[in-house]
C-alpha cells in the first residue's frame, strides 16, 4: 500500500480533525458533540458529509468535493452566484423542521456576553472605547426570535462549493433550535461585501442591524476561546478587525 499523507485540518484542545486522502476523521472525546452533529446531518436538508463510520472517539467522514465558500480573513475566491446559493441554502436548512436540541436563549447570551466583556477589560486584552461601543451594538440581537433549525456555526469555511453550487455544509456539533439571523451573521463575519448575495439567496428581508449586531456579539464571545485554544483573533480581517469596523 502507497504510503498516504495525513494532514491535521484544525487542532484544539478540545478536538482534532484529520485528513487522510480522501476521508476525515473528527476525534472528539466528548461524544454529546459527535451524537449532535450525527443526529442534525441526517435531519438537515442541505448536502452534508457521508458518515463512513463511527467508532468513538472517532467519526469518519467521506471528503465533500469543492472548496470552502472562503476564510476568514481572507478575500472569498467563490464567484457572487455561489455566495447567493449559500443563502438559499441556508433558507432551506431554516424552513426545515427543527432538531430537538433547544439553543441558547437571549438570556443565555446575555450573560455569556457580559462575562467576555468583563474579561476583556480585566485583561486589558482591548481598549474600553471598543468593548462598550460593540457591546452596545450587540444589544440589538438580544431580543425575541422565532427558532428555526440553525447550524450553529455556520462560518465560511464551513460551507463548500463547487463552482456555484453547494457541495455540502460540514461541522454540525452545535445545531439546534436558534435564531436565523445568528447564522446569517456567522457565514458572512469578515465578508460583509458578500452579505448582499447571501441575502439575496434567502429570499426574504432580514433586519441587517441585526446580523451586524450579531457579528460584534459572536466576535466578543470568541476572543477569550480563540486566544486559549491557540488562534490569532487579531489577524487581518478576524474577530478584532471585525469589532474596529462596528465602531
Amino acid at each position: 500500500m502507497a504510503d498516504m499523507n495525513v494532514e491535521v485540518v484544525v487542532a484544539h484542545h478540545e478536538c482534532a480533525t484529520l485528513r487522510a486522502g480522501d476521508v476525515f476523521l473528527k476525534i472528539d472525546a466528548d461524544q454529546t458533540r459527535t451524537d449532535i452533529e450525527v443526529e442534525a446531518m441526517a435531519l438537515a436538508p442541505i448536502p452534508t458529509p457521508q458518515i463512513l463510520w463511527r467508532k468513538p472517539p472517532v467519526l469518519a467522514l467521506a471528503a465533500l468535493p469543492g472548496k470552502a465558500l472562503g476564510r476568514l480573513g481572507e478575500p472569498s475566491p467563490a464567484s457572487p452566484s455561489a455566495w447567493i446559493a449559500a443563502g438559499a441554502a441556508v433558507r432551506r436548512l431554516h424552513d426545515a423542521p427543527q432538531p430537538p436540541r433547544p439553543g441558547r436563549s437571549p438570556g443565555e447570551f446575555v450573560s455569556r456576553l457580559d462575562a467576555e466583556c468583563e474579561w476583556l477589560l480585566t485583561n486589558g486584552v482591548l481598549p474600553a472605547d471598543l468593548v462598550t461601543r460593540n457591546r452596545q451594538v450587540a444589544e440589538a440581537a438580544l431580543r425575541p426570535w422565532t427558532p428555526v433549525f440553525t447550524h450553529g456555526d455556520l462560518q465560511v469555511s464551513h460551507v463548500f462549493v463547487d463552482g456555484d453550487e453547494i457541495t455540502g455544509v460540514i461541522d454540525w456539533t452545535e445545531a439546534a433550535q436558534g435564531d436565523a439571523l445568528f447564522d446569517l451573521a456567522t457565514l458572512t463575519l469578515g465578508h460583509s461585501e458578500h452579505l448582499g448575495d447571501v441575502v439575496a439567496g434567502y429570499g426574504v428581508d432580514v433586519d441587517l442591524d441585526v446580523i451586524r449586531a450579531w457579528w460584534s456579539l459572536r466576535s466578543l464571545l470568541g476572543i477569550r476561546w480563540l486566544v486559549e485554544h491557540g488562534f490569532d483573533p487579531a489577524a487581518p480581517g478576524c474577530e478584532i478587525d471585525v469589532l474596529k469596523a462596528g465602531m
